[in-house]
């Protein structure tokens, strides 16, 4: 019997994770927002600085809540101009303009400002004290040439199905929630996958053994009506891309196996780092991408080394 431990809803605070929140209530069956529902939006925005990262092009800042588009969270923005991040630092007040577009976000017009009297902020993300908890079994990271475990999801038709049934193909493996707003996080991971489905397809000479497997660590609200009608915005084809979910210790354990976290931060938001996997047609782990910074090229060209194994 595999072990099992209790996880904290919080504790993924303790990693360098990229964060995103919820967005506004929808409709269980109501298709969540694809990529041409967004036009450019721009926000204006209070914060405090947490951290600030130059050679990432990137500031880490805990915001108040953007009316129409998220609640407060802390997360990391990207800067398009690192002289917009000369002289910040961590704890420092700051407003800032929040551009957005279908496929990207930043931050400019970064300027310092006063609290009022007697407020505070926060200026790290330490250990949480308290947050929901979540059973999770015990597994263990799963390196290049390791064999990926059977794991057993329901996907966006509502069939079970098994992880297993993809051996013979190359298999890329993302995770991510519906509702997520902010493109370079979520949305990114799709708009991703579906740029390399389309580039595989229209490759005269590309293999036919890969699939593409979306999976959702929200499964309260990503049912599988919700995943459909998501997939359908990203124009998905289902003999090679399904979106899945299940229950949530499989998911964790899943991915957790990848170096996956996600948590509930205290907004009642999810928060979550990134991870992209792809395994080979022998069922092995072929490469495990970081954060949001791969492009479909790259996920094309494992694909098609993977097929061949």
């Amino acid at each position: 019997m595999p072990m099992v431990r209790f996880i904290s809803g919080l504790l993924g605070a303790l990693l360098l994770t990229v964060s995103c929140e919820r967005a506004p209530e929808q409709s269980a069956t109501a298709p969540p927002a694809g990529p041409a529902a967004f036009t450019q939006q721009v926000f204006q925005v209070n914060g405090v600085v947490q951290a600030v990262k130059p050679r990432e092009k990137s500031v880490e800042i805990r915001h108040e809540a953007i009316p129409d588009y998220m609640p407060a969270m802390t997360m990391p923005f990207d800067v398009k101009d690192t002289n917009e991040l000369a002289g910040l630092e961590p704890g420092e007040p700051v407003s800032f303009r929040l551009t957005v577009t279908a496929t990207e976000g930043w931050i400019d017009q970064i300027r310092k400002r006063e609290l009022p009297p007697g407020a505070g902020g926060v200026t790290t993300n330490g250990p949480p004290t308290t947050g929901t908890f979540r059973l999770v079994r015990e597994v263990q990271r799963l390196e290049p040439g390791e064999l990926l475990p059977e794991y057993h999801l329901v996907n966006q038709f509502s069939r079970p199905f098994s992880t297993a049934e993809f051996k013979g193909q190359a298999l890329a493996i993302t995770f991510l929630f519906t509702r997520c707003p902010y493109p370079n996080f979520c949305p990114r991971m799709a708009n991703n996958f579906a740029a390399a489905q389309q580039k595989l397809l229209r490759k005269p000479d590309a293999p036919t053994n890969w699939h593409l497997l979306t999976i959702s660590f929200d499964p309260e609200f990503d049912k599988p009506a919700v995943l459909k009608a998501y997939a359908e915005g990203f124009k998905y084809e289902p003999a090679h891309w399904t979106f899945a979910t299940g229950q949530l210790i499989d998911v964790t354990a899943l991915g957790e196996q990848f170096g996956l976290a996600f948590w509930h931060d205290e907004n009642g938001g999810l928060s979550h780092n990134l991870r992209t996997t792809v395994v080979d047609a022998k069922g092995r782990v072929q490469r495990v991408f970081e954060g949001n910074e791969w492009t479909s090229d790259e996920l094309v060209d494992e694909l098609l080394k993977a097929a061949g194994q």
